[in-house]
């Protein structure tokens, strides 16, 4: 009831009348790989480019935690129930959606501090502009309880040393938003494999203020949004070239670049163990069924770059790398954490069968 309340105060609750494509926005079957409309979605939301870079990071503050519940012992039985409610199919997993439990989030422990009714306006607009123009390969959960927080997950883009991964960020929404930007959190595992994403979580982008910038680069309480932080990471951070995003670069080096996305996507892959080992609460049956689906495709382009294909580029492309030794280190670790991933990815579909199996007998015999 209370979360019915909520999402009617937020104006979310209510199934509007338009038309009936736009009805079906957050509700249909949706591919988190159809990269060709996600790209053409994220490129159409960014208005302009954010000046972007590395940069150190800082330490925030903490306060005890509200509540705390144990992570269940293993990702079918967190699949099964997810809200009270089991679901079935990655396919009903809502772009956007209202939840409960954000215990595992990174400012869980921050203080939402002193807020306003104007600052509680704020986000709910913001509420309302993602589920509206969120591109279908991102993903965000709001809380019930802590409005100050945010989870997203954004695939990464085809065409990049990213490509078939998924990236998770934790955002805080400050007492004094918008006049300063949202806090950002990368879960990253403990590994950099991006010039903007930091080991220990920092998100060095100018439009966050975390990197210089100037005018329509950084932040604007008027003009900025959620929205807009969460392409420009897809789009900028997450790029085909993410070497370039380095500031120190005064001659640039193709031969650097290639060598960067070979690393990069090596990290990627370690990034999706990471996600199937100790999913985030609330994403657990995306992970899950996107890996699932994804599967073939990854240990294809793992075996396609060891045999020497550029990182990030089609089978139709054809380029390969000269066999030198910076291949010939790449190929050993790609390698070596292809077998890891056939492992752990032969694991994972065999959870999703059973959860599939399981699911269609239940509802074979309440029918």
């Amino acid at each position: 009831m209370v979360l019915k309340k909520l999402l009617q105060l937020f104006g979310l609750g209510k199934k509007k009348k338009k038309k009936k494509k736009d009805d079906k926005k957050k509700g249909k079957s949706i591919d988190p790989l159809s990269q060709g409309a996600a790209q053409h979605s994220t490129l159409n939301i960014l208005a302009k480019s954010s000046h972007l870079d590395s940069c150190s990071s800082g330490a925030g503050t903490a306060l005890p935690l509200h509540k705390y519940e144990p992570e269940c012992s293993s990702n079918i039985s967190m699949i099964k129930e997810v809200n009270g409610s089991e679901i079935v199919d990655y396919k009903s997993f809502n772009q956007f959606d209202v939840v409960q439990d954000y215990s595992d989030h990174q400012y869980a422990k921050t203080s939402p501090g002193n807020t306003t009714k104007d600052w509680a306006k704020t986000i709910q607009n913001e509420w309302k502009l993602l589920q509206r123009d969120l591109p279908d390969s991102i993903y965000v959960r709001v809380y019930e309880d802590r409005i100050d927080l945010i989870r997203a997950a954004i695939v990464g883009s085809a065409g990049t040393p990213y490509h078939d991964g998924l990236f998770f960020f934790d955002v805080h929404f400050p007492p004094e938003y918008p006049r300063s930007p949202p806090k950002f959190h990368y879960r990253s595992g403990g590994l950099r494999l991006n010039p903007n994403l930091y080991e220990n979580g920092k998100v060095c982008l100018s439009l966050l203020n975390t990197w210089i910038g100037s005018g329509s680069e950084k932040w604007g309480k008027s003009k900025s949004t959620m929205l807009q932080v969460l392409v420009s990471i897809q789009g900028l951070v997450l790029n085909d070239k993410p070497y370039f995003n380095e500031p120190a670069i005064f001659i640039p080096r193709e031969k650097h670049s290639l060598a960067y996305n070979q690393t990069a996507f090596v990290l990627s892959c370690k990034t999706m163990l990471h996600s199937l080992q100790k999913p985030p609460k609330h994403f657990e049956t995306i992970i899950m069924c996107h890996f699932h689906e994804r599967e073939q495709a990854i240990l294809e382009a793992c075996r396609a770059y060891a045999s020497g294909m550029i990182v990030g580029s089609s089978v139709r492309d054809g380029r390969t790398y000269a066999h030198n030794k910076r291949f010939a280190r790449f190929k050993k670790s790609l390698e070596a954490q292809t077998k890891i991933l056939v492992k752990r990815l032969a694991e994972n579909r065999i959870c999703t069968l059973e959860l599939k199996r399981d699911s269609t007998d239940e509802i074979v015999s309440t029918s």
